[in-house]
């Protein structure tokens, strides 16, 4: 567990061999190491938040989008909803990845905004892409343009997903925000 903490991009965190709580512990000590506690967690000189929940900053639920997966569940009355309690090892063996990112250590990242239609709204997302890892993480910038939530940080693992952040690259708008 302890190793994780001497992780280097572009190395995974070793997790197969831990049970979930032991997993839990592990994944925890980096996260809180390189976000929760991490002064420096700043993007460009904007400092990087997590999203509030009813007002108050809510680490667990930024942990959960770093290291869950998001699935499709039937809940009791038969609807269909979205769950985010799915361990997603892709996620969690490249969760110190975000702190080198962030610091823009890596040559063949690309860096760009995009407007974009969520849940009726326009939105306006700022994305670090690794080419050569698949990997993405998703900022967004605060109304005050000041600073940034990290909404999420995920490996492409599916062609299709790759192929959907390159059309996002060649729709970006001219001002990173």
């Amino acid at each position: 567990m302890a190793t994780n903490l001497l992780k280097k991009y572009n190395g995974f965190l070793d997790l197969t061999h831990l049970n979930e709580a032991s997993r839990t512990i592990s994944l925890r000590g980096v996260f809180d190491r390189d976000i929760a506690n991490n002064t420096a967690f700043v993007f460009r000189q904007k400092i990087i938040r997590p999203l509030k929940k009813e007002g108050e900053v809510d680490m667990d639920t930024l942990f959960g989008h770093l290291t869950r997966k998001t699935e499709d569940m039937i809940n009791p009355s038969g609807e269909t909803v979205k769950s985010r309690n799915i361990f997603d090892i892709d996620r969690s063996k490249r969760l110190h990845w975000i702190w080198h990112h962030i610091q823009e250590n890596v040559p063949t990242v690309l860096i760009f905004s995009s407007q974009e239609r969520k849940d009726g709204k326009d939105v306006i997302r700022t994305y670090i892409f690794d080419i050569d890892e698949h990997y993405v993480i998703v900022l967004q910038p605060q109304r005050s343009t000041f600073d940034y939530y990290l909404l999420s940080a995920y490996y492409l693992n599916e062609e299709w997903a790759r192929r959907n952040m390159k059309k996002k690259w060649k729709r970006r708008i001219s001002t990173l925000y």
